[in-house]
């Protein structure tokens, strides 16, 4: 156990000192332009700034993997270049904040490597305080284990109710939808496309027609963020205007202040967008528009 012990620190000990004499301080301003955002509240799976174990596993794999992951972007959502344009910033400036990141957490990480046994790793585990979740309200922020679980086990209906039971598993009513990689894994715009669904403008009568508006809004964020475009035809395939306006949206043009701290806490997009619709990390679903594409919106509130 104390040679294991010992070849772990070494590992991480080696792996560390790579940052030595890397250009830590020049991290600083690129991680705040194209890196924060996410890593600073650990957004969808986004290993936090500053915390040792979210990075550990992560650094034992070596800094050309951590740089790699960083310039390419992993299958599990991190995006290529941090989703920033790589016109942006520079590959030596996308690496210089991952050095400014690992260096956070290098200092706690030499002094306690995680250990070799097991059961060790465990019991540490059982003493330490448990970090609170960011978001939970949120429900579809985060990644999820399993998905589409059947009523009695979603944790939302009632178990004990009998009517529960007789509720249709999402699993099987959902099958034959259109998929996605994201939400409830399925895209339901290309599944109403599809027409394998058809919903209902009124409960009570079947033939009533609703009106579609196709029109965009662009809304322009400020710094290096792609444009928004907002298409009004697809929400309004589903819904009257009334469920969004004016309540939530005011219908004009500079009268509604919207940020991601408060499409976080529930408002605005947010009344939505991770509770019955996809989850707010999917950024390029909505931040569609590259600076430099021709803007073709009709309007920009």
């Amino acid at each position: 156990m104390k040679i294991l012990n010992f070849v772990a620190i070494t590992l991480f000990a080696n792996i560390l000192a790579s940052t030595a004499s890397a250009q830590v301080p020049e991290g600083k301003p690129p991680y705040d332009k194209g890196c924060s955002f996410c890593h600073n509240a650990g957004i969808a799976g986004a290993p936090r700034l500053g915390d040792p174990d979210a990075w550990r596993d992560r650094v034992a794999g070596g800094m050309a993997r951590l740089y790699k992951s960083a310039l390419e972007g992993t299958p599990k959502g991190m995006p290529s270049r941090g989703g920033v344009d790589g016109r942006s910033l520079t590959d030596n400036e996308i690496k210089y904040a991952v050095d400014y990141m690992v260096d956070k957490v290098k200092d706690a990480l030499a002094a306690a490597p995680a250990s070799a046994d097991p059961a060790a790793n465990a019991a540490a585990a059982a003493v330490q305080p448990t970090a609170p979740v960011l978001f939970s309200f949120n429900r579809l922020l985060r990644p999820l284990d399993k998905r589409n679980l059947a009523p009695p086990d979603d944790g939302i209906h009632d178990p004990e109710n009998e009517g529960t039971h007789m509720l249709q598993s999402p699993a099987v009513g959902l099958a034959d939808f259109v998929k996605s990689n994201f939400g409830n894994r399925v895209d339901w715009v290309a599944t109403l496309e599809s027409g394998k669904i058809s919903p209902r403008w009124e409960r009570t009568n079947p033939d009533a027609e609703g009106i579609v508006m196709d029109m965009n809004i662009l809304r322009v964020p400020r710094g290096f963020m792609p444009n928004v475009v907002f298409p009004h035809k697809q929400h309004t395939e589903w819904l009257e205007c009334s469920n969004c306006h004016p309540a939530i949206f005011i219908p004009q043009k500079g009268a509604n202040q919207i940020s991601m701290p408060l499409i976080l806490l529930g408002q605005k997009c947010g009344v939505c967008h991770g509770k019955v619709s996809f989850p707010i990390s999917e950024c390029r679903k909505c931040h569609s528009q590259k600076k430099d594409a021709p803007q073709k919106a009709v309007g920009t509130p």
